[in-house]
This record gives C-alpha cells, structure tokens and sequence, in this order.
C-alpha cells in the first residue's frame, strides 16, 4: 500500500497536467488491466502490457498511476463493487446476509480468479470495500441483526469469506490442473479406477468400500452444504447470546449480582 493508492482510489490525488487528458483516464487503465488479469491471469498484468493494451507508451500510464502495486489496488478495489448494488433493498434476516455474503464472495472469485493470487491480508480499504463491509453490516448488525459484539461479527464475516475463497481456490487448482496436463477431471479419475477397484477389494478399506455410489457425485453442491452448516452454528451462538450472559466455565445463565451461576432458589427450582 502506498498513500498514492489512498489518494487515486479516494480520488484526493493530483490529476495529471500533462498527457492527452480525454484520451486516456484511471478508470480506462483499471478497466484494461482487469481485462487483461480475466483473460491470462495476474502474472500478464504489467504496466508495459497494459499500455500495449491501451495503444499508448507505457510512460503514458505513470502519468495516471505509479506503478503496479498501485494498480493492483484499484483493480482489487473495483471489482469489488461489481456486485454491490446501487440501491440495496432493506436487510431482511441476518442468514440472508451471510448466505448473500458467502455467495457473492464465490461468485467474484470465479469472476475473477487472479484475486486468489492478490495479499489482501493488509488491503487498502478503499470505497468499494468500504461500501461492501457496511451493507453487511446493516444485515448483521441491524434490526434483524446477530446480536453479537463487534469483534464477533467481523469474525463472522472473516470467517464466511474465507470459506468461500476456500472453495474457489479448489475449483482454481482443479481448473489449472487439467489446462497444465491436458488431462480433464474424468479421464484423470479413470486411469485410477484399477487401481482403487482393487484396494476396494483387499479388504483393507471395509468403510470406503461400502460408500454408496453416489457418495462422490458431482450433483453434490458441497458448498450449500457447508454454507448451511456454517448458518447452524452462527445461529447458536446467536441463541445463546440472546439468552443472556453464560458464564464460560459453566453451562447456564448468570446472575449479574453475583457474577456466577444463577441458584436454583432464586430461579425459584426446588432442590427436592
């Protein structure tokens, strides 16, 4: 990150004052960049390409931006927001704003795979991804909210999308493998079929062999599973939180008074 990063995407930057002004703008070399990370990968973004790309000289485009790292930025932080919408409905139920998150999240990697290769454990936070974390805020926190803490829900968010850029990097690697061997998913899960056939057979593996036939069908949506299962126990932790403070080392409410668990007299429960 560089301030010049800050400033183009918060446009508070100098403008050029120099160089065919109507000719060639950020949002021109953004745009092409992108283009050329989609088609080729991240690897072929340079600024000498990009300006190839463009029809321009390279010196043209550090008239507008730097270097790379700074286009990196922009470029991380527009596609960002081709999901947001510009007139975002009310927040409904707080699952709809993680199924929502989780979703989109996927689509944009899929979109855009050069994404998985960018370090964004210290992004620039620019409007697009400002303008992202607050509608999700509105959803977790909002009326039909989660209840939680604030480090809570941005560990709810943190966790849901490292979800879903954990099974977008998978379908990459399966993607990239079959373009580097020239072998696709089934010829390569073919040429394995003797050999498993056989392990299946030796007894050795009595559990695996029993596995239905359809245990590995590629009708599964693996990810709506584990997306569900990931709902189910937000929603307990949204419960119990909505119960009351628990104290941690024992299971039940606690009597703010005296900081501990609630006797059973003052629930009004006889001990008989």
């Amino acid at each position: 990150m560089t301030k010049s990063s800050l400033d183009l995407l918060w446009g508070t930057g100098d403008r050029p004052s120099r160089g065919p002004k109507p000719g060639l703008t950020v949002d021109r070399i953004v745009t092409a960049a992108i283009g050329l990370a989609d088609a080729e990968g991240l690897d072929a973004v340079s600024m000498r390409r990009v300006a190839n790309e463009l029809g321009v000289g390279t010196m043209s485009l550090y008239r507008y931006v730097p270097g790379k790292t700074e286009l990196l930025d922009l470029m991380h932080d527009r596609v960002q927001g081709e999901a947001l919408p510009d007139d975002p409905p009310p927040p409904t139920h707080w699952r709809d704003t993680v199924t929502a998150l989780a979703r989109t999240t996927l689509d944009l990697y899929r979109a855009h795979p050069w994404l998985l290769r960018v370090n964004q454990a210290r992004s620039v936070l620019g409007p697009s991804a400002l303008r992202g974390l607050e509608l999700c805020l509105a959803g977790l926190k909002g009326p039909h909210g989660m209840g939680l803490s604030d480090p809570e829900t941005i560990s709810v968010i943190i966790t849901v999308q490292g979800y879903a850029a954990g099974t977008a990097r998978m379908e990459l690697q399966a993607s990239e493998a079959a373009r580097e061997t020239g072998i696709g998913d089934d010829a390569f899960w073919e040429a394995q079929r003797p050999y498993l056939e056989r392990a299946m057979l030796s007894g050795d593996y009595p559990l695996m062999a029993a596995l239905a036939d359809d245990t590995f069908s590629r009708e599964t949506d693996h990810f709506a599973f584990g997306l569900e299962r990931l709902l189910d126990g937000f929603e307990t932790l949204v419960d119990r939180r909505r119960k009351g403070p628990v104290d941690e080392g024992k299971k039940g409410p606690v009597d703010e008074g005296k900081k501990g668990p609630v006797d059973k007299e003052k629930k009004g429960v006889s001990g008989a």
